[in-house]
């Protein structure tokens, strides 16, 4: 087990709790910790924002996708798709399902994390049936049998766990029926629907294993399954289900709002909540140094609050090794207390090893995102 160098002091003019408050002559507050937000961490207490950069050069830079403007995303198979972002732990892939998969797919890589981004549609797998609707998270098991026909075009978030598995995150304190109970994970059904697929003609199986593809060919649809018992199954959840964890009184750090975890990442969702109403409390996320983690976010829908021109479907990348944080005028929205509430739905995924990005990110990138925490007096500049 590491043992951190770690024992708390305190220098200068600080506070005694993290994001609360503040000391009036330093109103910038940076965490600078360790194994994403669960080992030792120091907050220093700064004069001028810590993203008050004029200038960067050099690859390790903050970073802006509108995936939206892909164009090669609605292919027959998942695995068409291209690579987003990945490492030698998971892949970040985005799918647009329009029409009926004529063949099943398998994963003999790892798990496979679906997000419903836009529209519905029926899955089919080993399991059962299931209707996936937007907003719906769908974990997948290695090497599971599945297809979809949508009802509607489905844009679709995957995230592959590359040689390991989706589990729970411990919940220790609070419990295990907190932010979501357990009972609320749907499991797919050997239900009407899922029979009346049930055929002896020709299907085709496409695995995926070491990112080559092979074709299995049966002569029947083997999604034939009467039934089936056990304790590995793929599970569903929405985001509507999550009730996150709060307090009135401190700013909690993202791995609050893990969602699912993986050998070398976690993947965590924001959604709607009440802002911290206490005085002294920070109220936007804290500015921090997070330097032993990726961090990836999706935005999904609603008023991204700590971020200016940010559109449902982009995706932000912060490598670790610089500060971030909130922009300007949602820094300066949280002082004020113009806000009260959170609107946001966003799917975010923090890995331990660095990722590399896909070739085409580079066609869809705002190049002028790491610009974008100058305050607007500073730009005319």
């Amino acid at each position: 087990m590491r043992k951190w160098i770690s024992f708390p002091k305190q220098v200068g003019v600080s506070s005694k709790q993290a994001h609360a408050d503040f000391p009036e002559q330093a109103i910038y507050e940076r965490e600078v910790g360790r194994s994403g937000f669960f080992g030792p961490a120091t907050h220093f207490h700064h004069r001028h924002a810590p993203t008050g950069w004029s200038e960067w050069e050099g690859e390790l830079r903050p970073r802006n996708f509108d995936f939206n403007k892909l164009d090669n995303l609605a292919t027959d198979s998942p695995w068409q798709v291209p690579l987003l972002l990945h490492n030698a732990q998971c892949k970040f892939r985005i799918w647009h399902c329009h029409e009926k998969m004529p063949f099943l797919v398998r994963n003999a890589d790892g798990d496979e994390l679906l997000f419903i981004h836009e529209g519905r549609g029926e899955l089919y797998c080993d399991y059962g049936h299931m209707t996936l609707e937007k907003g719906d998270y769908f974990a997948i098991p290695r090497s599971t049998n599945w297809r979809i026909e949508p009802l509607e075009p489905m844009h679709i978030v995957m995230i592959e766990a590359t040689n390991s598995a989706y589990q729970l995150p411990e919940k220790g304190l609070v419990g295990n029926h907190a932010i979501f109970d357990p009972a609320c994970l749907d499991t797919p059904d050997i239900d009407a629907d899922f029979k009346a697929q049930y055929s002896e003609e020709q299907w085709q199986i496409e695995v995926k294993r070491h990112d080559k593809i092979s074709r299995i060919t049966y002569p029947y649809n083997p999604l034939d399954a009467v039934g089936w018992h056990g304790d590995l199954a793929p599970v569903r959840i929405n985001w509507r289900d999550i009730r996150p964890l709060m307090s009135h009184r401190y700013h909690l750090p993202p791995s609050a709002h893990t969602t699912f975890v993986a050998d070398g990442f976690v993947v965590c969702t924001f959604v709607p909540r009440p802002i911290e109403s206490d005085p002294g409390a920070l109220k936007v996320p804290f500015y921090h140094n997070n330097d032993d983690y990726d961090e990836v976010l999706f935005y999904h829908e609603g008023d991204f609050f700590s971020r200016d021109n940010i559109d449902k479907g982009m995706v932000t990348f912060h490598p670790a090794g610089f500060t971030h944080g909130p922009h300007p005028k949602a820094f300066q929205a949280g002082r004020e207390y113009r806000k009260k509430f959170t609107d946001e739905v966003a799917v975010m995924l923090d890995t331990r090893n660095a990722l590399e990005m896909g070739e085409v990110c580079a066609q869809v990138e705002n190049p002028d995102y790491v610009y974008s925490w100058q305050a607007k007096d500073e730009k005319a500049k």
